[in-house]
């Protein structure tokens, strides 16, 4: 009879809470089964506040399917991102069983038509096509483009830039949970305050910072991203065999390189009197793996076989000289 009682105050505030801007819609239960919240209209660039209980998983996954979207559907917040193919809005469930979760209609990593759309708010990460056996719910959401009013308006504060650039370049930024394209970037037209920024690039650890924009200034970063590394142990024996590491001298067996950037590295091991060695190591992200190699000595025949070699290549070539010599003084 509570969770009743809530759902009656929730929808009823829903009635009123367009004048600021923020769609509430509540009593989505997880408890089994599938079912459809009535569904509501709403403008493009309204914040839909989705909310409800989960009691079978400390997660719900929300997509979104409708008008020129994947018809296994996409993730609320980057309609780039496909369901299919394992990307989800992800909202925790707290202590109650219950979840929130507040939908920006115009941060969503691109633009929506207008028409029917539906949210659907599952208990495990699966897409459209995969839904038996699991618990979910679905609303449906009308958007409707932005209306115009004809009021007085108070006169607009000055706005601010934010220039964005990274060290290695193109990297993705993300912009209060909305991604806003790739560095060097350059954001406009935005209201003075603090925003939580993030790089991020493969291959290197992201870089987070808040960024604090003043009216009418321009708010410059730079962000610099650490790559991600493993390590390696190099052992030999005998001991003392230098080591290169992509055609640059490392240092003598044994040692450690604690550094290394992750992906494939080709190592050269060598030592007098024996046979060098090349390999390719895989680094893995935040681990040190041990190479332990044994050196092959070099044959002293071997050795002996190369010198009666070259010295009877010299003598070849001393016969071939005497010869032709000799075949033109009997031509004269």
């Amino acid at each position: 009879m509570k969770k009743g009682y809530q759902c009656d105050r929730i929808m009823k505030t829903i009635q009123t809470a367009r004048c600021a801007g923020i769609i509430l819609i509540g009593c989505l239960f997880l408890a089994g089964g599938a079912a459809a919240v009535a569904g509501i209209q709403v403008y493009m660039g309204d914040i839909v506040t989705l909310q409800g209980y989960s009691t079978g998983s400390p997660t719900v996954y929300l997509f979104l399917t409708g008008p020129n979207l994947p018809v296994n559907g996409v993730a609320l917040d980057n309609i780039n991102a496909r369901a299919d193919e394992g990307h989800f809005t992800e909202v925790d469930v707290d202590s109650n069983d219950h979840w929130i979760y507040h939908w920006g209609t115009n941060s969503v990593g691109g633009r929506l038509d207008g028409g029917a759309y539906t949210v659907w708010v599952v208990d495990s990460p699966t897409d459209r096509s995969h839904l038996s056996g699991t618990s979910y719910r679905t609303i449906s959401v009308g958007i409707d483009a932005p209306y115009v009013t004809v009021a007085t308006q108070p006169v607009p504060q000055a706005l601010g830039i934010m220039v964005l650039s990274s060290s290695p370049n193109e990297s993705s930024v993300v912009v209060d949970n909305a991604y806003k394209g790739k560095t060097p970037l350059t954001l406009e037209g935005l209201t003075p305050g603090t925003y939580n920024v993030t790089f991020s690039r493969f291959g290197y650890y992201p870089f987070f910072t808040p960024v604090k924009v003043e009216p009418g200034s321009v708010s410059d970063v730079v962000a610099r991203l650490a790559q991600q590394t493993g390590g390696l142990v190099i052992n030999t024996s005998p001991a003392g065999a230098r080591v290169m590491i992509d055609g640059v001298d490392a240092g003598v067996s044994p040692f450690t390189y604690t550094s290394l950037t992750t992906g494939n590295h080709t190592l050269n091991v060598s030592s007098a009197g024996y046979t060098s060695e090349e390999l390719t190591v895989h680094i893995i992200l935040n681990q040190t793996q041990t190479i332990n190699l044994i050196l092959v000595p070099v044959s002293p025949y071997s050795k002996l076989w190369v010198a009666v070699l070259g010295l009877a290549i010299v003598l070849a070539g001393v016969i071939v000289v005497l010869l032709i010599v000799k075949y033109r003084s009997r031509n004269h």
